[in-house]
């Protein structure tokens, strides 16, 4: 599995570079603006990320902007629905308006920190992207 993980701050990457090392290879980048231009050179490249773990609070494009982007960007090169990367979106915003925001632009999970292997095993499981 290819994942790119999208954190600003330096305890929270490292926490989420070591619980998902397991399970691939991973890229981080700290702001919204690093994030896309890795997705999009992983595109270019012919190497798409499986996975993204996208903060919502970030530095120059928060989260919601980036999930918009990234799926404008699959429709753009004819990537639908299940041929797309399966996001979650890993943050310490619970509230519902930013929930529903990120369901409608296409997430798949949304995981509150704090972040436990358990809750993101669970949630990649539930995507298909663990076997059972």
């Amino acid at each position: 599995m290819k994942i790119l993980i999208v954190e600003d701050d330096f305890a929270s990457r490292k926490l989420m570079e070591n619980l998902l090392k397991e399970f691939g290879d991973y890229d981080s980048v700290v702001d919204g603006e690093e994030a896309l231009q890795a997705f999009r050179i992983s595109l270019e490249d012919k190497t798409p990320y499986d996975l993204i773990c996208l903060d919502i609070m970030l530095p120059k494009l928060d989260g919601q902007t980036v999930l918009r982007e990234v799926r404008r960007i699959e429709e753009e090169r004819g990537i639908l629905g299940l041929d797309g990367a399966k996001v979650i979106m890993t943050t310490a915003l619970g509230d519902a308006v930013n929930v529903m925001t990120a369901f409608r632009s296409q997430c798949e999970g949304y995981i509150q920190k704090p972040i436990t292997k358990e809750k993101l095993v669970s949630m990649m499981l539930d995507l298909g992207l663990l076997a059972r």
